[in-house]
């Protein structure tokens, strides 16, 4: 038998403290959860990707009757990136969410789904940095691979 240990680093930052390009990325996260459709849940998020030529795309949950039909954020705003900018690389993804209005105290983090979706990506370009904001501070991640270790990249 052989154990292994995993273990994932992030620095935690003030929303202050972290650079100009970061909080605009951010904002724009905290933006779209106001495009966010979730009447069954009431947690609304809101995801922005950094693409390597500066255009920043957007993405907001959607939900549906027919669970599971609908998508997250991250989903939204990735494969719309995919879709419309072909060939250019995701560099950062910025994720918020909100509850009546306000948001998380803590960072949330992305579910195994949309981790995988990002993966597919990253293993496309090359690392994709995750923001993830929180009142109480904002979480920086190098990479999603830092999020999803053992990842699913052979078929």
């Amino acid at each position: 038998m052989r154990e292994h240990t995993i273990t994932t680093s992030y620095r935690e930052y003030d929303y202050a403290e972290l650079p100009t390009d970061v909080r605009r990325l951010i904002d724009a996260a905290k933006e779209m959860t106001a495009g966010s459709y979730a009447p069954y849940s009431n947690f609304n998020v809101g995801a922005a990707i950094l693409l390597e030529d500066g255009t920043i795309v957007r993405g907001a949950n959607q939900e549906n009757a027919a669970y599971p039909s609908g998508i997250c954020a991250e989903r939204t705003a990735c494969y719309q990136a995919g879709a419309l900018h072909p060939g250019v690389a995701m560099k950062r993804i910025a994720i918020a969410a909100a509850t009546d209005g306000k948001f998380q105290k803590n960072p949330i983090s992305p579910c195994g789904a949309c981790r995988q979706a990002l993966m597919e990506y990253e293993n496309k370009f090359g690392p994709i940095e995750v923001v993830l904001y929180g009142e109480n501070g904002v979480y920086v991640i190098p990479s999603v691979a830092s999020l999803l270790p053992l990842t699913f990249t052979e078929f």
